[in-house]
């Protein structure tokens, strides 16, 4: 994917600490990489499942930083959780993209896949956060 390494190190000493969580910079770049893919969808989606699309995947750094935000490893957990059902979401739509013929699977095979290994991630963080109580 493509942030440059430039824009995360700003990511990192700029504003809050959220920067240095992994899984939350992961996040960041499947957002650029899912505005690229969709500016290419019909227009007559703009307020139909691009904005769905664009709304899913924004929620998922944005529940990571409410959760390290909040402090506790309840609140971390519970924000994680919700993280990882707007990426089970983004991949529901992503397919329905490719049913409607929006995006053809070759586009949408490599962000399934990083979805799927931050899915991966996302779980071992809510698992960790809770076996920390």
């Amino acid at each position: 994917m493509g942030t440059p390494s430039s824009n995360r190190n700003n990511e990192r000493t700029a504003g809050l600490s959220v920067g240095n969580l992994e899984i939350w910079s992961e996040a960041m770049d499947i957002v650029a990489a899912v505005y690229t893919l969709t500016r290419n969808w019909p227009e007559a989606e703009k307020y139909g499942l691009i904005s769905q699309t664009r709304r899913a995947v924004v929620s998922v750094p944005a529940n990571l930083a409410e959760g390290a935000g909040r402090g506790t490893r309840k609140e971390k957990s519970r924000y994680g959780r919700i993280a990882l059902g707007s990426l089970y979401e983004l991949d529901t739509l992503l397919q329905i993209a490719v049913r409607l013929g929006f995006a053809n699977p070759d586009e949408t095979a490599g962000l399934r896949g990083d979805l799927a290994r931050l899915a991966k991630r996302l779980n071992a963080y809510i698992r960790h956060q809770e076996e920390q109580k």
